[in-house]
């Protein structure tokens, strides 16, 4: 394996060991959070592994961690056994594989540089027994994906559970008859609810929201014994006194991660507790939740920590790249420089080892870009010592294609396409390298006079139609002169009169292209006028428009015009859709509650807008199909 190589297979095992997690909303239910810290392959010792693994499982004997065989062996029988029993001894035999690989690779390339070898030429052999360990990885890394699958679905059915609890709840609380009836129900729904598991993250704040709200509204509803309810209160109060306690331990606790961890549990019980006296229900939930932002605090300090690191590494990777990026290794002629180019470039990987590893989300990035710049280093340099000779014939050859090409094009009278392919040609001389210097001079001129003769022409050539351009802006200005004195009377259809004068200015060519928005402006500002003057709506207006761009778009060939009739069709769709989309939504929205009821006012207005634009557009394609 090259060293590059392995490099990177060891940043990517620690980047996977530090799952970060997002910190829970004291005000919402609390969250599962898995958070697996591992200590990095370059700088693990062996025998901290072998002890870690003892720690997890005792009975491992030290022989079996050996040799990278043993510990393929080992992984083998362990990926038979449950994700959660041997998470953690598959991490830590990893790292100690990668370890060991690192090891035996340095060996070789010592070996390889004793028996005379230069160090950049050391490449290591193929690693079987790599493969086989990754494919084994491979495995493993399935079956948790497998496990978090069914954690999922597992989620996605207690949430079915939670939402029958609620509706359940519902027509308690809405019972006209003597509600101290349904206690024993009601608690039954409470100990469901309880035995029920974990739900999505994206549903447990509302569902708890839901299953707080009517859970207070059927205690705050009940007629029943005071004593019943002081003592429910009592019991509630009793228990969250405790949670409060725990949290509060917490706060003290040296592992972040841990205490994090228990304090979601903590706020999974507390939002499954009945209430309190409605007198101290702030007071207890202030005390909870102050000793839970003190802990949030602590554990966002801590990936803070850990982010300002992986920042500042990536400030200094990303750096070196451009350090690495700026080595200009393309006039590098001789010997002697690439050597010299080589030492710097080797003195630059050494110190990109030393920097540990940056944000998750672009280390492999930054990680491929620093191998593209290298490579391409040294993909240079290996051809450099292949074509040192024949490069300068080759450039020679090329630059005469370069001049074959721009001869046959220089009598073109194609002025836009020629220019295009002539400046393509010149750009592509550029990146040519050297000839031999008894041909540079000839060849540059003779390329360079087949590209003056034909801008010579075109430069003759295009004089007049600047001059018809001209002539456009003028006939344009006049015609928005002829629109904004354009008057309605008896004797004359205003309207229809617009509607020619719009059809003329779309017979007019082009005009000069830094006074073409300015008099396009001015001659929209003139129409816009004369349509309110004549009193025409929006809808009207945007149709005459469409009108008089139909005919330009027509006369530009059949297939314009159906590309137009697609793109209307296509926003036709879209807008069917949305209407579709909001008229169901609608329906979930209650108007007896006053954010409720404006809501569903706001949707009605977008309603009937989109299908007032979906009907424009229905009138726009009915146009285009009676003049195809």
């Amino acid at each position: 394996m090259n060293p590059l190589d392995l490099n990177k297979e060891l940043e990517i095992a620690q980047s996977e060991a530090l799952e970060t997690t997002e910190q829970i909303s004291i005000t919402e239910p609390a969250t599962e959070t898995i958070l697996e810290t591992v200590v990095a392959p370059e700088t693990i010792e062996e025998n901290t592994v072998i002890e870690k693994v003892e720690e997890i499982k005792p009975a491992t004997p030290k022989h079996v961690l050996s040799s990278r065989l043993d510990l393929v062996e080992s992984i083998k029988l362990l990926i038979s056994k449950e994700v959660d029993e041997v998470k953690e001894e598959v991490e830590l035999i990893k790292q100690l594989f990668y370890k060991k690989t690192k090891s035996e690779i340095e060996e070789q390339k010592k070996l390889f540089i004793e028996e005379g070898g230069l160090e950049e030429e050391f490449i290591s052999a193929k690693d079987e027994l790599e493969e086989t360990f990754k494919s084994l990885l491979n495995e493993f890394r399935a079956k948790k994906a497998t496990l978090f699958a069914q954690l999922e679905k597992d989620k996605e059915t207690n949430l079915l559970q939670k939402q029958g609890l609620i509706e359940q709840m519902k027509v308690l609380v809405a019972s006209n008859d003597d509600v101290s009836t349904h206690i024993n129900e009601f608690r039954t729904i409470q100990q469901k609810w309880k035995s029920i598991g974990p739900v999505p993250q994206t549903a447990s704040t509302e569902l708890w929201k839901q299953y707080n709200l009517y859970q207070e509204s059927f205690w705050d509803l009940i007629k029943i014994n005071n004593e019943l309810r002081e003592y429910d209160f009592k019991k509630n109060l009793e228990s969250k006194t405790l949670l409060c306690e725990a949290a509060e331990k917490l706060v003290n606790e040296s592992d972040i991660i841990s205490a994090f961890q228990q304090l979601q549990k903590l706020h999974e019980e507390w939002h499954d507790m009945g209430p309190v006296a409605r007198e101290i229900r702030d007071q207890i939930w202030n005390r909870f939740k102050e000793a839970s932002t003190a802990i949030n605090k602590k554990h966002q300090i801590y990936f803070d920590t850990i982010r300002k690191g992986e920042e500042e590494n990536f400030e200094l990777k990303n750096a070196l790249c451009e350090k690495i990026e700026a080595l200009d290794f393309s006039n590098l002629n001789n010997y002697r420089s690439w050597d010299d180019a080589t030492k710097i470039m080797l003195a630059y990987q050494n110190e990109w080892r030393t920097i540990g590893f940056a944000p998750r989300k672009v280390n492999q990035k930054l990680f491929d870009r620093y191998r593209k710049s290298c490579d391409a280093f040294f993909a240079a340099k290996g051809e450099f010592y292949k074509e040192t000779k024949n490069v300068l014939n080759t450039n020679s050859d090329k630059k005469k294609a370069l001049c074959e090409q721009a001869e046959a094009l220089k009598d073109s009278v194609e002025w836009k396409e020629t220019g295009d392919k002539l400046i393509s040609l010149q750009k592509e001389w550029k990146t040519i390298g050297p000839v031999p210097k008894k041909f540079s001079d000839e060849l540059w001129k003779r390329f360079i006079a087949a590209c003056d003769y034909f801008f010579e022409q075109k430069n003759k050539s295009t004089s007049g139609l600047r001059n018809a351009e001209t002539e456009n802006l003028a006939k344009k200005k006049e015609l928005i002169a002829k629109i904004s004195l354009l008057e309605k009377t008896e004797n004359t259809d205003a309207h229809a009169t617009l509607r020619e004068l719009m059809a003329e200015w779309n017979t007019i060519g082009h005009v000069p292209f830094k006074d073409k928005d300015k008099v396009y402006k001015e001659y929209r500002e003139a129409v816009d006028k004369q349509f309110e003057t004549l009193n025409v709506d929006s809808s009207n207006r945007k149709m005459d428009s469409f009108r008089s761009n139909l005919k330009d778009i027509s006369s530009k060939g059949e297939n314009k015009v159906n590309r137009e009739r697609e793109k209307l069709m296509r926003a036709f769709e879209h807008l069917k859709a949305e209407i579709a989309t909001y008229e169901n939504n609608i329906g979930f929205f209650s108007s007896s509650s006053k954010k409720g009821g404006g809501l569903i006012k706001e949707m009605e207005r977008k309603i009937e807008s989109l299908k007032q634009e979906s009907k424009l557009i229905e009138q726009k394609i009915n146009l285009i199909d009676e003049n195809i």
